[in-house]
């Protein structure tokens, strides 16, 4: 299989490539860290004459025996070349113990240079942060972008390869499928389950899989709503299943440290003060919101926001979720100096529409850039100042008008 090379990622490692900091790739099981990994060997197998090449994938039976720091190190010494360029590739690393000290070192004695992927965010946190603070680059890795997704699939930019993207979501292995959605979205279940029992249920000796699975599906069936703990909690109780708003707290939290959710906050647009409650959940990646959902049940309005939210996150962006006295903005979007605001909607069907969702900008009396985005055909076209964009052009900007 020819790899594809993912170039925003692969510039961005190319000038930490031999250079002492720990590569670090975390993101959501599936989202391409190990196809990345694979496209960066073959990168530095073009650069650096016969580097040693150690990869270690423990997803594979090969290295169940490397489970704790001792056997990591073990393992490493006896594949090092002492005279050699070496380069230590560990996939999903947080299923060996205490890695962090077989990483301290390794790079203290300088001899390979380091990258590893996992799929929890705890990973940098604690004793790791501790340890190797202002050893390491982070790198977040997402789910392919609109443009990716079209070179994967040697799609055309058009009304076909547009409504696939929105329908199977953005995880590069679907390549490699038949291109059927009853095929692809029994694979998005299987790598759901393996989320839900590897990284949050035995991971966290969840024993209360009845209610889990019911607030997944909950939050699958609110992609982009208003959600507080105790509004969850409430729907749980009127389906019999007696939780407290803690425990559902420390569940979407689960959620989120598996990279399954993203949380965005509400900001108010002018004190900048951050509300605690209402907030809006986003998936990583809206194919495997689609399977949970089913293919039967699957409605291109619902996953309208969450598809805008993976685009700007993936550029880079900061999101919030914007409060105007009592309006609702959907996105701001912040990074370095920019900010953009952003209106999402499915289609501008009647005057009604078109007041709402421009109007709610033009409340905003900053020059940034303000955008609506939807569906439409046509274009509306800008109404003082705020432009209309419809969503498959908005998926191929890389940046917009400052």
């Amino acid at each position: 299989m020819n790899l594809i090379e993912r170039k925003k990622y692969l510039a961005k490692v190319d000038s930490y490539i031999d250079k002492n900091l720990i590569k670090v790739f975390i993101g959501q099981r599936r989202v391409g860290k190990s196809y990345l990994i694979k496209t960066i060997i073959n990168h530095i197998k073009k650069k650096v004459h016969q580097a040693n090449i150690i990869y270690i994938d423990k997803e594979l039976y090969d290295y169940d025996n490397i489970v704790t720091y001792h056997e990591l190190i073990a393992f490493v010494e006896k594949e090092l070349k002492p005279d050699g360029n070496n380069y230590l590739f560990i996939d999903e690393i947080q299923e060996i113990a205490d890695f962090q000290k077989a990483l301290r070192h390794f790079q203290n004695k300088k001899s390979t240079d380091i990258y590893i992927t996992g799929s929890n965010a705890d990973m940098l946190s604690g004793e790791l942060a501790t340890l190797l603070s202002g050893r390491y680059i982070e790198i977040n890795i997402n789910s392919l972008s609109y443009l990716e997704f079209l070179e994967f699939h040697q799609l055309g930019n058009d009304d076909d390869g547009f409504y696939k993207y929105l329908k199977w979501g953005g995880l590069p292995y679907i390549r490699n499928l038949e291109k059927n959605d009853e095929v692809i979205f029994e694979y998005l279940k299987n790598i759901l389950s393996t989320i839900f029992y590897k990284d949050i249920l035995h991971r966290y000796k969840i024993r209360n899989v009845d209610f889990f699975d019911r607030l997944i599906l909950f939050m699958a069936s609110n992609v982009g709503n208003l959600i507080t703990s105790k509004k969850i909690s409430d729907y749980l109780k009127s389906q019999r299943v007696d939780i407290s708003p803690k425990v559902v707290l420390t569940y979407l939290h689960y959620l989120q440290n598996a990279f399954l959710l993203h949380k965005l906050n509400r900001v108010d647009v002018h004190s900048k003060k951050i509300f605690e409650i209402n907030n809006k959940y986003y998936f990583e990646d809206w194919g495997l919101r689609n399977a949970l959902i089913g293919l039967n049940r699957f409605s291109v309005p619902d996953i309208l926001e969450n598809v805008v939210f993976s685009h700007l996150k993936t550029l880079g962006y900061k999101l919030s979720v914007g409060v105007l006295r009592n309006l609702e903005i959907d996105f701001i979007a912040e990074k370095s100096d920019e900010k953009i605001y952003i209106q999402v909607a499915y289609l501008i069907t009647d005057e009604k529409v078109k007041q709402r969702e421009f109007g709610n900008l033009l409340q905003i009396k900053d020059n940034y850039p303000k955008y609506v985005v939807s569906l439409d055909p046509v274009q509306i076209g800008g109404i003082q100042g705020v432009k209309h964009i419809h969503l498959r052009e908005f998926l191929t900007k890389n940046q917009f008008d400052l």
